[in-house]
């Protein structure tokens, strides 16, 4: 293996700050570009991690009745039923919504558990463990807790039912949970508290959680309850990570745009280039081949030369990328993926390196710009000096 030429390397050096207003302004366009990228792919790998996260953690099968088209409640009766199916498990009522505070400018979804009730949730689970809530007591997510106290709702809140009149409910303290999904915009309390706060009669659900033995049963325990109940809406958990994904799609077809346009813009720069070599800079290697140097020569100071400007035009993207997704938690470009109104989307992004996506940035900034530099140089340094300086 060859050793590193310090003399070629230091007349790269020398080359890049002669031409520092040209290099310069090519680092920060690679380094914004490579920044840009890497932004948009650092807050979709995160985002798939917490929508992943999240939907592992609903149960296996969801239940919803419809009427005129629309989702309505469930009655609690047939769930004896629904436990009589050959392959269920078990079948949880879940008592839960939106509730739109529209002076914070926020939505929250407010659970509801009963203690004595299996949770298919890990985050209600652990609750209903460890917290005895009252019918006046509720446990609100580290997002909702900021945003109820930025309003002054420190020890309190007082829900408006649907006949018009308040019901105050105290804040029994906060819970973490397993996704900052849930930690971000989540209140739980009783069951029966939420019931009145919707206006439930006191055997309404808002859909019921199935937990089938063996999931291979799956799709014949969802074809046996839409035979036994047909105006129930009977959703696996599966779908509902193809729906989502879907639709994480069809938000990131915006990243695409953005992305290809980057891409245009970067080669387009190289292609300018790789057209040719100014006056001056096929002069000096006309100068150089004079002297001495050889082909060789000039072509290692100018890999030298290309991959210490692109090397460190990526590093700085990357770090920024860093910085600004997973310090400043990618602000304005978090929003492009995610479509709830829910407390500014104000949740942590989860840290995840992707080492495919360092490689990619990697593939389409240092070896493009290292090939759009040797090449030009190559086809100046194959010629006879005297007929270069002319």
């Amino acid at each position: 293996m060859k050793k590193i030429n310090f003399y070629l390397l230091e007349y790269a050096i020398n080359y890049i700050l002669r031409y520092k207003s040209k290099n310069i302004f090519i680092s920060i366009v690679l380094t914004l570009l490579v920044a840009i990228l890497a932004s948009f792919f650092f807050v979709q790998n995160s985002l798939k991690l917490e929508f992943e996260s999240t939907l592992d953690a609903q149960p296996q099968i969801i239940i919803t009745n419809q009427k005129a088209g629309r989702d309505t409640t469930v009655d609690e009766k047939v769930i004896d039923k629904l436990l009589n199916i050959n392959g269920v498990g078990d079948v949880v009522s879940r008592v839960w919504g939106y509730y739109d505070f529209s002076h914070m400018n926020a939505k929250f979804i407010l659970v509801g558990i009963d203690e004595f009730e299996n949770q298919d949730n890990a985050t209600l689970a652990s609750i209903a463990q460890n917290v005895d809530l009252n019918v006046s007591s509720m446990l609100v997510g580290q997002g909702v807790k900021k945003t109820l106290s930025n309003s002054y709702y420190r020890k309190y809140f007082n829900f408006i039912l649907p006949d018009g009149e308040s019901k105050k409910i105290y804040i029994a303290g906060t819970f973490k949970a397993t996704t900052q999904f849930e930690s971000n915009d989540m209140i739980v309390m009783n069951k029966d508290t939420l019931r009145n706060i919707f206006g439930y009669k006191k055997q309404e659900a808002t859909d019921l959680a199935v937990t089938v033995n063996n999931p291979k049963e799956i799709a014949s325990v969802i074809l046996k309850i839409q035979n036994m109940y047909p105006t129930f809406k009977v959703v696996a958990r599966k779908d509902l990570k193809t729906v989502l994904q879907s639709q994480f799609n069809t938000k990131s077809s915006l990243f695409l745009i953005l992305f290809m346009v980057s891409l245009f813009t970067f080669f387009m720069i190289i292609y300018d280039k790789s057209s040719g070599l100014s006056s001056e800079e096929k002069k000096e290697i006309g100068i150089l081949k004079a002297i001495g140097w050889r082909v060789e020569d000039v072509l290692k100071a100018r890999f030298y030369e290309a991959l210490i400007l692109s090397f460190f035009s990526y590093i700085i993207g990357i770090i920024i990328a860093l910085f600004f997704v997973y310090i400043l938690n990618a602000p304005i470009l978090k929003n492009i993926f995610i479509d709830y109104h829910t407390i500014e989307n104000n949740f942590k992004l989860p840290f995840v390196l992707d080492y495919e996506t360092l490689l990619l940035l990697f593939l389409l900034s240092v070896p493009v710009y290292l090939f759009a530099t040797i090449i030009p140089s190559w086809r100046v340094a194959t010629l006879d000096a005297d007929e270069v300086i002319r």
